[in-house]
């Protein structure tokens, strides 16, 4: 299972399906919580 991760508020964005568990951080363009802040 690897998680998609916003590397500024660290808020889970989503889960997706892997062989590992993995963590990939991504920018807020991405994230809802970090977009209503704006």
């Amino acid at each position: 299972m690897g998680t998609i991760v916003c590397q500024h508020c660290e808020q889970i964005i989503e889960h997706y399906e892997h062989e590992k568990v993995e963590v990939l951080y991504t920018s807020c363009g991405n994230c809802p919580t970090c977009d209503e802040e704006k």
